[in-house]
């Protein structure tokens, strides 16, 4: 059985042998409570985040934080909007708060690198907020060695990846949510938390290029998707997270370890 890369799993005196090393790298996955249609369950966001921290961590010999399992308010254009049922959100002002303790905490107890990896489209700005309050409280100024590093795991979908997922042509990011993408890594990941056969096809919202609040609820479509899942498959799914996780973790290696060329693990 492979070791854990789970901090829940570590006694502290285990994680107290990874600080000592120095070098200790945490990624602390971030997703929401967030309804994602009929077929696919409210913790997708969460789901797909830590799926991807413990791909990224057994190559790069890292660790893996229990996630921030909440996000930021669901918005129309990008989560189908805050006001449907099943989408818990915290406001701004909690995410940033959060995020800055996080930061902080690890920091201060000797880990050298922070990553957050997000999994929800709403987050991105409030983890920023706050990465950079606790850098600024802990006096930790550019060209330091400790950092921390923010990124949305798909930001490394690759052009080639997303022309063989859409044969048809890409939708667009504004609208992927519980949609192919999604839909298709649950089948690879979690296939017994997707319920296909609940699945319903339809065409993608058409939304304007304002936001208007309070929102106009009949503007998201009825499933709460804002695109069709029709098409999605494990074995875009499995494309989809080999191609991610070995890309995200090329990167991380080259930007936060000293010997890169040793430090990625194959698949």
């Amino acid at each position: 059985m492979d070791k854990s890369v789970f901090l829940e799993d570590l006694d502290a005196f285990a994680y107290r042998e990874a600080l000592a090393s120095g070098e200790a790298i945490v990624l602390i996955p971030v997703g929401s409570l967030e309804q994602h249609g009929p077929h696919l369950p409210l913790g997708t966001d969460t789901i797909l985040s830590s799926h991807f921290a413990e791909g990224v961590a057994r190559r790069l010999g890292a660790l893996v934080a229990q996630p921030i399992a909440y996000g930021y308010k669901s918005q129309q254009k990008s989560g189908g909007g805050n006001h449907l049922s099943g989408t818990v959100s915290l406001d701004g002002a909690t995410l940033v708060g959060v995020a800055r303790n996080l930061v902080k905490s690890f920091l201060k107890q000797g880990v050298r690198h922070v990553v957050f990896i997000n999994g929800h489209f709403e987050n991105y700005q409030f983890l920023y907020e706050g990465i950079d309050l606790a850098l600024d409280e802990l006096g930790i100024e550019p060209g330091a060695e400790q950092s921390v590093l923010l990124l949305s795991y798909w930001d490394f979908v690759s052009q080639d990846t997303l022309m063989q997922v859409y044969p048809d042509g890409f939708p667009g990011w504004d609208i992927e949510h519980g949609g192919v993408l999604e839909t298709s890594l649950m089948l690879h990941l979690e296939p017994a938390r997707v319920a296909m056969d609940r699945l319903i096809d339809g065409p993608a919202a058409v939304l304007p290029r304002f936001d208007r609040l309070p929102v106009v609820p009949e503007r998201t479509p009825a499933t709460g998707c804002l695109s069709s899942a029709a098409g999605s498959s494990t074995a875009k799914g499995g494309l989809l997270y080999g191609q991610v996780v070995g890309d995200l973790a090329a990167d991380l290696a080259g930007e936060l370890i000293r010997e890169p060329a040793l430090a990625v693990v194959p698949a």
